[in-house]
């Protein structure tokens, strides 16, 4: 038995904005340890004997990241799938099953998102064996989690009767989608209810053959999707066209709330999505007034707060039951019962064409990344990190000249026929239209200042001759 963890690193996570942006979601940040939630997801079921290499699906514009966090942790993945865009958790997943059963017509896939917490990990080890054990064929399961409260903000799982004689898991009676309070009380009472999940265990044929019959047009998209996807780099890419044909539905309502083989495991598993900054708040350990401090902060007369600091010095006075999030370019203060509400913050900054839900004021590359330092009429001036043995694409720019300033580090710079080697406190001057390259020959990161002056300063105002990362 081979267990192919199937790992969906799609999402914004704009509940955790100002956090969580668009260009840096939150399954690719460090929120409950040292490591990302994709990377503590990877690596949760890594030691399992049974389990087989993950296969990460993600979005085109994460695709570095994504490679970077696994080569972090020694992953090597089976494959990391790339949607051009995101079409919902079932065709990802139904590609994932295509791909797996061209080379694996046994293929057991265990699809986990990437930003969810699992604190029993051994837990979730016994669960995911006996629906391992109990799929057979033709079943489909899915882990319902023992719920602690009554959560207004999941969906919930009522089961029918055992289909086995230790009653570790049931058939699917129905799925029920987020109630309101009273209800949730209800269900709580009812140990019928369990909290759904979003995580699943079936064979790979299994899942297509349900989709075919459900869902015909999104089988059919998905699979040529996969057929006719190409290797880019060490990633493959999903056939644009056919992948961004496939309807956008989720796995709950394309397939299990519909099929007749849908069976629960109840999973009592430390288990949160980490939906939100309350439920983050939760999973964490607060100090004796119940308050989560990060960063530099200073609480007086503060209560069941979580105050995170990421650049600055932040105080806090005589507030109760609040979160406050402060980045380089946004604050977030909050009412711990509002947090729900977040996401009308990122509703706001797109109806207004800002980017403050795009990216961060620090922007990765695959290269490394850039900070903006200062801006104003024809010039701005950037911090710039080139990794260890990194390299920027050979380029030119119509509207713009650079000037470098290497701070630490060793740099290799072509600029038009000439190739030299710059370090420490040296500097050097890229005039319009000059075909130039910037690279990291050494074993240490290279820091460096760049002034840009001109016209027009915007990101797009690149010509690329050369690219070892194949952007267009």
């Amino acid at each position: 038995m081979k267990i192919y963890p199937v790992i969906l690193s799609g999402g914004s996570g704009s509940r955790l904005w100002p956090l969580s942006r668009a260009a840096l979601p939150k399954q690719l940040l460090p929120l409950v340890s040292e490591r990302t939630m994709l990377q503590e997801t990877v690596l949760r079921v890594a030691g399992w004997p049974e389990i087989a290499p993950p296969l990460i699906v993600c979005g085109d514009d994460h695709r570095f990241l994504v490679a970077e966090q696994l080569r972090q942790i020694d992953s090597k993945p089976t494959a990391i799938l790339l949607e051009a865009e995101g079409r919902n958790t079932a065709p990802a997943v139904a590609a994932a099953a295509n791909y797996l059963l061209a080379r694996d017509p046994d293929a057991l896939m265990l699809v986990l998102p990437a930003d969810h917490l699992i604190i029993d990990a051994d837990a979730f080890h016994e669960a995911v064996l006996v629906a391992a054990h109990a799929v057979g064929k033709h079943a489909l399961a899915t882990f319902g989690i023992l719920p602690s409260a009554a959560e207004t903000g999941y969906g919930y799982i009522r089961r029918g009767a055992a289909i086995d004689r230790s009653e570790t898991c049931f058939a699917v009676e129905r799925f029920v989608e987020k109630p309101d309070l009273a209800t949730a009380q209800a269900f709580l009472a009812d140990e019928r209810y369990s909290w759904n999940s979003g995580m699943f265990l079936f064979r790979a044929d299994t899942y297509l053959a349900e989709l075919e019959r459900l869902q015909p047009e999104m089988a059919a998209c998905s699979k040529a999707a996969v057929q006719d996807a190409y290797s880019d780099l060490s990633f493959c890419r999903l056939h644009e066209a056919a992948y961004a044909a496939c309807p956008s539905q989720s796995i709950d309502f394309a397939v299990m709330e519909h099929t007749q083989q849908a069976i629960v495991i109840p999973a009592d598993i430390g288990w949160s999505d980490i939906g939100s900054w309350s439920a983050l708040s939760e999973m964490q350990d607060g100090n004796a007034q119940g308050n989560v401090l990060q960063g530099d902060v200073y609480a007086d007369n503060v209560q069941n707060s979580l105050i995170r600091a990421e650049s600055r010095f932040v105080s806090v006075i005589g507030l109760d039951n609040v979160v406050v999030v402060e980045t380089r370019d946004a604050v977030l203060i909050v009412n711990k019962d509002q947090v729900q509400r977040v996401k009308n913050v990122v509703d706001f900054l797109k109806q207004k064409n800002r980017c403050e839900h795009l990216n961060h004021t620090r922007v990765y590359r695959p290269w490394g990344s850039y900070e903006p330092i200062d801006a104003g009429e024809r010039f701005q001036v950037k911090r710039i990190t080139v990794d260890p043995g990194e390299k920027l694409s050979l380029q030119m720019h119509h509207h713009r000249a650079e000037h470098w300033v290497v701070v630490t580090g060793t740099a290799r710079i072509t600029c038009g026929e000439t190739v030299r080697l710059l370090t420490e406190n040296e500097s050097i001057y890229i005039p319009i239209g000059m075909t130039h390259r910037l690279e990291n020959p050494g074993k240490m990161p290279l820091h460096l200042i760049e002034v840009q002056s001109g016209a027009y300063l915007g990101e797009d105002d690149i010509v690329r001759f050369d690219d070892v990362y194949q952007r267009a």
